[in-house]
């Protein structure tokens, strides 16, 4: 069984269809919700499932490695970005190498980097008329939504749609793949992704 830590800033809509995804599972399950924000709903969404839940500052989280013993504590083996907002640094980089992942709502490498998040990246999807986007799921190093890439999704941006409205159908897709991509990372063995 693998723990997973799920750090999150805002809502926790992934968050929450991946702890509900891997409730039942055999293989992972999440042990802990990270936010940098204490009043982001994803803490209560972690209340109502008896998960415990650490808020960070940046003092804690950029100044010391006590993140990393708490982790620990935690038996964690594997974190997961649904919508955390800050750089992530190199101690824990380092420490959770290939065994942490983000979610960005855009066809990376489009539409990412430093202050390239929410609603932002459909707003700027709309004014260059792009006719598609999607998601991309990658690995986390040092800098914004620069690590390798493990799956993208694509969906149509129609030409009457609102960044509101791509941001919904952009959503869709998150809820959809996030969960199943981690399970096949997570929770599969060498043998499962051979080719035959």
């Amino acid at each position: 069984m693998t723990n997973l830590a799920v750090f999150a800033s805002g809502t926790g809509s992934n968050a929450r269809c991946i702890t509900d995804f891997f409730a039942q599972s055999d293989c992972a399950r999440v042990r802990l919700v990270v936010s940098n924000k204490p009043d982001a709903p994803v803490l209560a969404m972690a209340r109502e499932r008896g998960i415990p839940a650490l808020v960070v500052d940046r003092a804690y989280f950029y100044e010391s490695e006590r993140l990393l013993s708490v982790l620990a504590e935690h038996s964690i083996g594997f974190i997961v970005l649904a919508g955390f907002l800050w750089l992530v640094p190199t101690y824990l980089v380092r420490a959770y190498w290939r065994r942490m992942v983000n979610i960005h709502p855009a066809l990376l490498p489009a539409y990412g980097g430093k202050g390239m998040y929410g609603l932002r990246v459909h707003e700027a999807v709309k004014a260059a008329g792009e006719r598609e986007t999607g998601i991309t799921i990658h690995y986390v190093n040092e800098r914004y939504d620069e690590g390798d890439i493990i799956f993208q999704a694509r969906c149509s941006v129609l030409p009457a749609d609102t960044p509101t409205d791509i941001a919904r159908r952009v959503q869709a897709l998150e809820h959809e793949h996030y969960p199943r991509v981690l399970e096949r990372l997570i929770c599969s063995t060498p043998a499962d992704n051979a080719v035959a």
